[in-house]
């Protein structure tokens, strides 16, 4: 299912499955993400999934197993067995929110109002978790325009802050810094402290749902 591996480190292996971001690629990541993940083989350290690629870390004194667990994925194909939840996720695409909803409306060529009923109809698919914990990168949307990050990344954005680049989005879990474009605010929360998980996870799906004003603070309360 992949297409090429490299050792990346003297303890880690990157599959690579391709250079675009789309989801049967990433179905197929995820695939051999779970498998991994299921059968807890001893010598895997750690698993990271991303739009296009596997990252396999391992005690060294295992490489030869790991090599023939490399060769044996080749053979598994478990696309039938990934488990996907929905989140319905609610966002306020208020102006106070959407800081960057101009940047939106030249690269897209649509008003707000029309990109609000596109990124809020849309399934996304959850291709990754990255950055920092509990951040989704979401995607993708029906559109073909191109959309950049922002030239002066902002030093601080609010957590729960929504953000747009091309065909993507994320949800900032916490307070942090960063380049995408601002698009709204949800109170949705990304991260279980307590049991130090994720809530969305990939392979998952999210529908936005959008809000007033009036109800985003009744839900921040």
């Amino acid at each position: 299912m992949f297409i090429t591996y490299q050792q990346t480190s003297e303890q880690s292996y990157l599959l690579n499955y391709g250079e675009d971001i789309n989801i049967i690629t990433n179905k197929k990541v995820i695939s051999h993400f779970n498998y991994l993940i299921k059968n807890k083989f001893k010598y895997i350290f750690n698993v990271v999934p991303s739009f296009n690629k596997l990252l396999i870390e391992f005690d060294i004194n295992f490489k030869k197993d790991v090599e023939i667990l490399i060769q044996k994925l080749k053979l598994i194909d478990e696309n039938d067995e990934v488990k996907s939840i929905q989140h319905l996720i609610s966002v306020c695409y208020d102006e106070e929110y959407a800081l960057d909803y101009k940047n939106v409306e030249n690269a897209f060529s649509i008003d707000f109002d029309e990109f609000i009923n596109l990124h809020s109809s849309s399934i996304l698919n959850v291709f990754m978790i990255g950055f920092m914990p509990g951040l989704p990168f979401l995607g993708l949307l029906n559109i073909n325009q191109s959309l950049p990050r922002l030239e002066n990344p902002r030093i601080s954005i609010p957590a729960g802050s929504v953000g747009v680049v091309d065909k993507l989005s994320v949800i900032y879990p916490n307070q942090s810094s960063g380049g995408w474009n601002l698009v709204g605010k949800t109170t949705f929360n990304l991260f279980n402290k307590n049991s130090n998980t994720t809530i969305l996870n990939p392979g998952d799906t999210v529908k936005f749902h959008n809000i007033s004003k009036k109800d985003f603070i009744k839900n921040e309360k």
